[in-house]
């Protein structure tokens, strides 16, 4: 028994990696408060290109229509996700509920974005809230999502949420609460 604990510790293949950190503004309109986010959300990340998203129906209680641009949305993938999660991670105090972790995916907010480390409140661009979303994934997923020869994951190469809030205690120093 011993030795199988031991080859899964060795075994490259299990080791729980950040896959993408999806970092959202939602502001609910389009035009100027929009373009602000947009600044925020690409200060914030260093990401210089940030993609809107649009109204997938009108809502007229809200003055939202159809199609319109109402959301400012970054993917961060490899160190820049990892150094990202590091910075959410602390503007939150580092604590996490279980219940935020759906099988092999975490998601949290942040109500304001001046609670990140090393940012600064700025009157021209306000205070903005965002939700972050974290995919995990291990070496070898990719046979899940490619679109060539899919295939399936056995049993123990599966993420669940246990195996996830293990890795962020480890790796980030992050209390799981359950």
């Amino acid at each position: 028994m011993n030795s199988l604990i031991q080859e899964v510790k060795e075994n490259p293949m299990l080791k729980i990696k950040v896959e993408k950190v999806v970092v959202n503004i939602g502001v609910g309109k389009s035009g100027e408060p929009l373009e602000k986010a947009k600044a925020v959300l690409s200060l914030i990340t260093g990401v210089k290109k940030v993609s809107e998203r649009k109204a997938k129906k009108t809502i007229k209680e809200f003055g939202i229509r159809k199609k319109e641009p109402i959301a400012a949305v970054v993917t961060l993938r490899g160190s820049s996700a990892k150094e990202f999660l590091n910075k959410a991670f602390n503007a939150i105090g580092k604590k996490i509920k279980f219940d935020s972790i759906s099988g092999r995916t975490l998601s949290f907010g942040i109500k304001e974005h001046i609670l990140l480390p090393g940012v600064k409140y700025d009157p021209m661009y306000g205070i903005f809230g965002m939700d972050v979303s974290v995919t995990f994934g291990r070496p070898g997923y990719r046979v899940l999502y490619r679109r060539r020869r899919r295939s399936k994951i056995g049993k123990s190469a599966r993420i669940n949420e246990e195996d996830v809030s293990k890795y962020l205690s480890e790796e980030f120093g992050v209390e799981v609460i359950k």
